[in-house]
């Protein structure tokens, strides 16, 4: 008695998946926190809130991609 396993191939494109996805997300939530504590420009430090917020974002999205 044997069992056939059938994996149901996702139609999403890979680099769209989870997981590279999240990674390019956490990057740009830590090029934000890297821009808040430079003390070199301060228009890194103007857009580092904005940076943040846009990873924030993304990440809270592609959370529901499929894997």
């Amino acid at each position: 008695m044997s069992r056939t396993v059938v994996s149901k191939r996702s139609s999403w494109p890979r680099w769209a998946r989870r997981g590279l996805m999240e990674n390019i997300a956490t990057a740009i939530i830590a090029i934000g926190f890297l821009m808040l504590f430079q003390p070199f420009a301060l228009s890194l430090y103007t857009y580092s809130f904005i940076t943040m917020l846009a990873g924030t974002v993304m990440f809270i999205i592609v959370s529901k991609f499929p894997e």
